[in-house]
């Protein structure tokens, strides 16, 4: 028959009846729950900043489709002029005077023109300052990202630190989600 295996029971019943390092799980659980709570804030945050960017840079299509819109029209004035021009180019040619209205027209044309050209300029410049603020917020967004992402792993070091109940990982965890946690606030600060 085989050997009894000798088991010291006395250090058995100490080790269930005490678990060991219970102030070091209780930190590395509350460090863990904030963590998880700024995580789940900085996360809102980029979510709500690219949100803001699509919506301008959406906006700005929209203005260079009315940019585009205003230069096309333009042009159409600026050929209605042109042969107003050439017709009465026509007319001057063959020796006759042309129609009463064909210079006034070819006046209001350029006019006309001026007009729209600063309308188009107009919307090409507003489209530059939409697109450039969903730009700042893009970049906004990638900051507040990486955060959440820092905080992230922080997090799961915090649950292999409660696991292995090892202080290093824990001090680790707290790094990270610190790094995380600046990041967060100099974005927001911005």
């Amino acid at each position: 028959m085989p050997e009894e295996l000798e088991v010291d029971s006395d250090r058995l019943r100490e080790t269930i009846a005490e678990p060991p390092s219970g102030s070091l799980l209780r930190n590395i659980a509350l460090t863990t729950a904030l963590l998880a709570a700024l995580g789940a804030v900085a996360a809102l945050r980029a979510g709500d900043t690219v949100n803001e960017a699509l919506v301008l840079k959406t906006e700005a299509g929209r203005l260079q489709s009315e940019a585009s819109d205003q230069w096309a029209y333009y042009q159409a004035k600026g050929i209605k002029g042109s042969v107003q021009e050439a017709s009465q180019a026509v007319w001057l040619a063959a020796g006759k005077t042309p129609p009463a209205g064909a210079e006034q027209s070819i006046q209001r044309y350029a006019s006309e023109q001026h007009a729209i050209e600063e309308a188009a300029r107009e919307k090409e410049r507003e489209r530059d300052e939409k697109s450039a603020e969903a730009d700042h917020l893009l970049a906004r967004h990638r900051r507040f990202a990486n955060s959440v992402a820092l905080i992230q792993v922080s997090i799961a070091l915090g649950a292999v630190a409660a696991l292995t109940r090892n202080r290093a990982i824990w001090l680790g965890s707290i790094t990270l989600g610190a790094v995380g946690a600046v990041i967060f606030f100099l974005t927001l600060a911005r």
